[in-house]
């Protein structure tokens, strides 16, 4: 069974720095879209960056700027370098793979919380 691993979540201050992994092991990495969503407290899930399996990268505008996706095929992990962090930041940020025919894995997510 597939299962997509989050890391780098933790506590930080406003205007500080993180960078998340998501390691994708057991799947033909290269051939899937990657991304990365968030969920705050009592709001739906939304997408925050997208690469695609031909490195497109998309981001929503709250974060454009600020936060940089990235991918490693060779290690098949994506990235996401989140800089200049807010409060609003704060939120479980979850991994998607998902490629051509509806495959489509999610990980357990991990929390990032910025406050003073």
């Amino acid at each position: 069974q597939v299962r997509l691993v989050e890391s780098g979540g933790g506590l930080v201050q406003p205007g500080g720095s993180l960078r998340l992994s998501c390691g994708a092991p057991g799947i033909a990495f290269s051939f899937y879209n990657m991304g990365w969503y968030r969920q705050a407290p009592g709001k739906q899930r939304e997408l925050v960056a997208s690469i695609t399996s031909g490195f497109s990268r998309n981001y929503a505008d709250s974060v454009k700027g600020r936060f940089t996706i990235a991918r490693d095929n060779a290690k098949n992990t994506v990235y996401l370098q989140m800089d200049s962090l807010k409060p609003e930041d704060t939120a479980v940020y979850y991994c998607k793979a998902d490629r051509v025919g509806g495959i489509i894995y999610w990980g357990e997510g991990t929390l990032v919380t910025v406050s003073s």
